[in-house]
């Protein structure tokens, strides 16, 4: 597949981060991009939310984006909770020219999915989901889970939504007692999100996967980008790597559903169209001069 062009950015300014630590990740970023890893979410970060997470689409430039940036870097990580193929497909990212050090790390890195290769790996599944995905059904409706409440099986985990019941967050407070004790009783931890409440395995979350990437990777700087309570593991690991002498840089695909992951940030964007055009701005950045 040939690569589509870059997205329009204005006039590829790239913005300011709101503290020092983040300005010194940036700066690692653009003095030397063929060792930094740029590591993005994709639900709320390169894709909108939506009611419905199967008809959940990257922004129409990410692939672009990416495919201007990942060859000047040492690698650009999509890391999410979804199965990595379905990250792949509804992302865009088969065949295109220019991805080839793009990674997709799904599942929170359960499974791996290489442009290079077009190939997934992946550990073998949780017990505690096999048994979860049998019970879950029944456990919802003795508890009395609110009409528009709805399972997402994303093959490793198990998402209980209730983005449409009539009544979203009252939904979601309900719920997430129940299930934090459902989730125990299989040796699974719960993970809230953006009116998501997610059953998966323990040792599994966005931070052990970054930080596995950027040793995998010998990186020595990392932007980060993610907008929900499932990204704070991969903050919290950058804050980590920057307390070691790693320069990284924290992002927030802006939602007001979420003010934590704001609150944690060095630069917070209002969405995945403007995460498409700071790509495209790093990409333009880091561009080989003349």
């Amino acid at each position: 597949m040939a690569t589509p062009p870059p997205p329009a950015v204005p006039d590829r300014a790239l913005p300011e981060p709101a503290t020092a630590a983040g300005r010194e990740g940036l700066a690692a970023l653009l003095a030397h991009p063929g060792r930094a890893v740029v590591a993005l979410d994709f639900d709320g970060t390169l894709a909108e939310i939506t009611d419905d997470p199967e008809r959940s689409r990257a922004h129409p430039g990410a692939v672009a984006a990416i495919a201007a940036l990942a060859p000047r870097v040492a690698s650009v990580a999509v890391i999410t909770g979804r199965p990595a193929a379905t990250a792949v497909e509804y992302g865009g990212f088969a065949g295109v020219s220019g991805l080839e050090h793009l990674v997709v790390l799904g599942h929170y890195g359960a499974e791996r999915w290489d442009a290079a290769t077009g190939e997934v790996t992946a550990a073998p599944e949780h017990p505690g989901v096999t048994a979860v995905r049998a019970e879950l059904p029944d456990f919802l409706r003795e508890t009395g889970a609110r009409p528009g409440t709805w399972v997402e099986d994303k093959g490793r985990a198990l998402a209980v939504h209730t983005r449409r019941a009539d009544d979203p967050h009252a939904a979601f407070d309900a719920l997430h007692t129940p299930l934090a004790g459902l989730a125990a009783r299989h040796g699974l931890i719960l993970e809230p999100g953006r009116l998501v409440l997610e059953l998966r395995p323990p040792g599994m979350d966005k931070g052990v996967a970054l930080a596995e990437h950027l040793r995998d990777t010998g990186a020595t700087a990392v932007l980060y980008a993610g907008d929900d309570l499932g990204d704070l593991p991969a903050f919290a690991a950058v804050d980590k790597l920057r307390s070691d002498g790693m320069p990284g840089l924290l992002v927030c695909s802006g939602s007001d559903e979420v003010p934590e992951v704001a609150t944690r940030a060095d630069l917070t964007i209002p969405g995945p169209p403007a995460v498409v055009a700071l790509l495209a701005a790093l990409a333009e950045a880091t561009a080989p001069t003349a």
